[in-house]
């Protein structure tokens, strides 16, 4: 075996039995249920026929993208989308299709963290807004009384943050701020766009592709 055959063996056998030190988990598509098409067919309903040319979980336009940064106010964004709805749509319908997208937290997930954090210190970072947090808090408090930031060290909202994925800035601000090391930290999410973010910056990766994976993952 030539040199560069033992450093690349090295390495190999380091990758496979080093031990995460942190895990940063998603939170919409990885640990609670999303369905994106429930609000796109929410918002035909209520007139708005080319909402899912203007939003798609990889692609949005500026509006929802400012939201998501908390650029605007929630007002200010359901106003921007009423003048495309029929008349007499009000905002309370508005949040309705908004939030129609967010389904249920999976109890094993639950079961999952809990299982994780006596190992790891888990943390949480959301691309999300002021309308979805409350509606998310609904549905975890459904399968569990403890509140969704009792399992998490931290958890970051992106719109708290100012900052949203897949920019390296919001990944390179958690890791700085909890003084991890990119290369021994986790990041899973179900966003390939969120995926090259983090592993721009150096950290470990795990692309979910289908809800069993994680538990698969962690088996």
């Amino acid at each position: 075996m030539n040199e560069r055959a033992r450093v690349y063996l090295a390495l190999f056998l380091f990758i496979c039995t080093m031990k995460y030190s942190a895990i940063i988990f998603d939170l919409g598509g990885v640990l609670i249920d999303l369905d994106y098409k429930k609000t796109i067919d929410a918002f035909v309903q209520i007139g708005m026929v080319d909402f899912e040319s203007v939003y798609s979980q990889s692609d949005q336009q500026k509006l929802f993208s400012d939201y998501e940064t908390g650029q605007i106010s929630t007002q200010y964004f359901i106003n921007q989308l009423l003048p495309f709805l029929k008349s007499g749509i009000s905002p309370n319908k508005v949040v309705e299709a908004w939030n129609a997208m967010i389904l249920d937290v999976p109890a094993a997930k639950i079961e999952l963290l809990e299982r994780l954090k006596k190992d790891y210190p888990l943390f949480l970072l959301s691309n999300t807004n002021d309308l979805h947090v409350p509606e998310v808090r609904k549905k975890w408090a459904k399968v569990t009384n403890k509140p969704l930031e009792s399992f998490f060290n931290t958890v970051y909202f992106s719109h708290e943050m100012k900052l949203r994925k897949p920019h390296p800035e919001i990944f390179t601000t958690v890791c700085s701020l909890e003084n991890l090391n990119p290369i021994k930290t986790l990041f899973i999410d179900d966003s390939i766009q969120h995926i090259e973010g983090a592993n721009s910056i150096g950290l470990q990766t795990f692309h979910l592709k289908k809800s069993n994976d994680l538990y698969q993952l962690f088996s």
